[in-house]
This record gives C-alpha cells, structure tokens and sequence, in this order.
C-alpha cells in the first residue's frame, strides 16, 4: 500500500489542527500558506519537466549507457523523464500495471524501464549486436 496517499493530507490536516490549537486563526492561515507553496512548488517542477519533454521525440535519449548508470530503484517516473528530458516510449498495454517505457539513443542501445505504481522497479540495457 501506498502511505504517501495517506501520510500527506493526514500530516496536512495535523499541521492546521495544530497550527489553530497553538497560534489560532493566524496560525491556520500561515500553515495553510505554506501547505500551498508546497503543492505549488510540486506543480511547477511537474510543469517545467513536462515542457522540456515537449520539445524531444517520444522514448529518445542522448545516451542509453549512461541512462543505464544513473537509474535506481525506486525512482518516480516524473524523476526519469526528468532525467531524460523526454517521454518514454510506452510498451506495455495501456492502463494497466506495471508500465513498461522504452528510450533509445542514436546508436539503438535501449533501455526498457518497467514502473509498479509509478517507481521504478527494474531497468535493463539493450545493445545492439554488432
């Protein structure tokens, strides 16, 4: 099970109880403020990552080996396509778990990255035979 999903609004929602209990209406607006720059904040990354991946083909990377090296489990998608600057190349049927994702680079070395709710699980390098 996934706590983040639960841990978050809960640890959000303690922050404003406690926010009222010690400071009182003042202190509901200032953790409410805060509690908003941090979902802002989360947001815009998403949104810059997401409009760098515009501007490259679907499932390209410059380098596969060095994708390969840098990849660990447990990492988020958002942190792979961040790294790659582009959108995977989806393999596996759509909607359904785990999500396989494909990058190639110019020589055809590819790495196919597999994602059980949306961390990395396994990576695995494919060179072309030569």
């Amino acid at each position: 099970m996934n706590f983040q999903r639960i841990f978050i609004p809960v640890a959000g929602v303690a922050a404003v109880v406690l926010a009222y209990r010690f400071y009182g209406w003042a202190g509901v607006a200032a953790s409410t403020a805060g509690l908003m720059m941090w979902m802002l904040l989360h947001f815009t990354r998403m949104m810059q990552v997401l409009k760098r991946a515009t501007d490259r083909p679907i499932g390209y990377v410059d380098s596969a080996v060095m994708l390969n090296a840098k990849l660990k489990p447990g990492m988020t998608l958002m942190h792979v396509v961040a790294m790659t600057h582009a959108l995977g190349e989806l393999q596996s049927p759509m909607n359904t778990q785990p999500e396989i994702f494909r990058w190639t680079d110019g020589s055809q070395s590819s790495v196919a990255c597999t994602f059980a709710g949306g961390k990395l699980v396994q990576h695995e390098l494919s060179r072309p035979s030569s």
